[in-house]
């Protein structure tokens, strides 16, 4: 029986959106060692849950044998990718660009293995930031045509409110990347999200056009739920994977909080397990889904943190949930006894618990704001020592599924 290509491990699980060629790409992905390309622009300093869907796809062709490129963009960084923007990007510094690039690397050793040469981690800034304009737009600025630039989406969403020449280059300098691997490493495909569609095309033709050569392109779906929205948002903002910016916790449970109809998908999407197994939780219905929503959980949160710590949050949610497990291992904010001067509302916005007070009166208002399990219906509530343990501890519920343990010291 004749080894299975990754391509149909991809498709079958839900990766693939578009490609340029699919033949091609087909027979490019059976070639072992065969190199391919994902660009990172370091616009923070971690990767959030929509960069995972790349690291999977890139980790799953490791696996079958061929070679990523993870290509930091710390020379794009300087301009920014205009795609999906309203307006202009920040405009970053060197050093926080190169310590961004530092974060990602951390964070995709924890999937990819980039020892002996398995991977490779290149940065455009060492070829973008040593170019001459001029020998540049001799090259490269040639093969592009503006009008056709200007249908792209990426440049014509942007048209009506502004878009500077300076970002007008970069689908100039993404393309002029594909072509220096190319060259550099025989790197003849590129892998990004559906959003850089345009980018992708724009690079294999350059490739043609230049070194009269094949290239090709393929996108994988964005991460959205079953009503098309784009996932990785919540009210504290971005599901990043630095757990100093979004807890091991409260990435557990947003995972185990996605809605029925997305469980499946995510666990084809962002797990590693075998189909078959998948196949069995899909027969679930019902609050029997609860068992798979955990296991969806539990999976995704050791890729991204380690199995230890992926235990220890789901002891902490059945500690909340169900009364079983550790409290010590829920998520605990320290305060101070003089904290209990201020209202509930006052303490929950102050430290970022809630986005304001206002928000805090209207969940009030609507009933969603519970202490120790009890409805909270007084806007004005003050903590009391009755509404502590013995730990000078209390219990926090906003909504039906987001806890958090007020614990009190001197």
């Amino acid at each position: 029986m004749s080894e299975r290509n990754v391509y149909d491990v991809l498709l079958e699980r839900g990766y693939i959106e578009q490609l340029t060629h699919e033949e091609e790409v087909r027979d490019y992905l059976s070639k072992k060692g065969a190199t391919f390309y994902v660009g990172f622009d370091p616009t923070a300093d971690s990767l959030h849950i929509g960069h995972f869907i790349q690291l999977m796809v890139m980790t799953h062709l490791q696996r079958a044998g061929l070679r990523p490129i993870a290509l930091m963009g710390g020379g794009t960084g300087h301009i920014g990718d205009p795609t999906g923007r309203t307006d202009m990007r920040s405009l970053m510094s060197k050093e926080t660009i190169d310590h961004n690039v530092d974060c990602f690397v951390k964070q995709m050793s924890r999937l990819i293995d980039f020892s002996d040469d398995k991977a490779i981690i290149d940065n455009n800034a060492d070829w973008l930031l040593k170019l001459n304009y001029i020998d540049f737009l001799r090259e490269i600025g040639i093969h592009f045509s503006v009008n056709r630039m200007l249908t792209l989406d990426s440049y014509k969403n942007r048209l009506e409110v502004g878009l500077s020449f300076f970002e007008f280059n970069y689908i100039l300098l993404q393309a002029y990347d594909f072509l220096h691997l190319y060259r550099k490493y025989d790197c003849r495909l590129q892998l990004g999200g559906s959003d850089q569609w345009s980018n992708i095309i724009a690079g294999a033709d350059l490739i043609r056009k230049v070194e009269h050569a094949d290239a090709y392109g393929m996108t994988f779906s964005l991460l959205t739920n079953s009503a098309g929205e784009k996932m990785g948002k919540t009210a504290k903002g971005a599901v990043w994977l630095d757990e100093n910016k979004f807890s091991v916790y409260d990435f557990y449970q947003y995972m185990r909080n996605v809605d029925d109809a997305d469980v499946i998908k995510f666990m084809k999407l962002l797990t590693f397990m075998p189909m078959e197994e998948i196949e069995e939780y899909a027969e679930l219905t019902g609050s029997a889904l609860n068992k798979a929503k955990e296991k969806l959980a539990f999976e995704v949160t050791s890729l991204v943190h380690g199995k230890e710590k992926a235990e220890g949050a789901e002891a902490a949610a059945k500690a909340l949930f169900s009364g079983q497990g550790d409290l010590a291992d829920s998520p605990a904010l320290v305060l101070n006894l003089s904290d209990m001067d201020k209202s509930l509302i006052e303490i929950l916005s102050d430290n970022k618990i809630l986005a304001s007070r206002s928000e805090g009166r209207r969940l009030v208002q609507q009933g969603g704001l519970y202490l120790n399990d009890n409805s909270v219906t007084d806007l004005g509530k003050m903590l009391t020592a009755a509404d502590l343990d013995e730990d000078q501890s209390c219990i926090i519920r906003l909504g039906k599924k987001r806890y958090y343990i007020l614990r009190f010291e001197n």
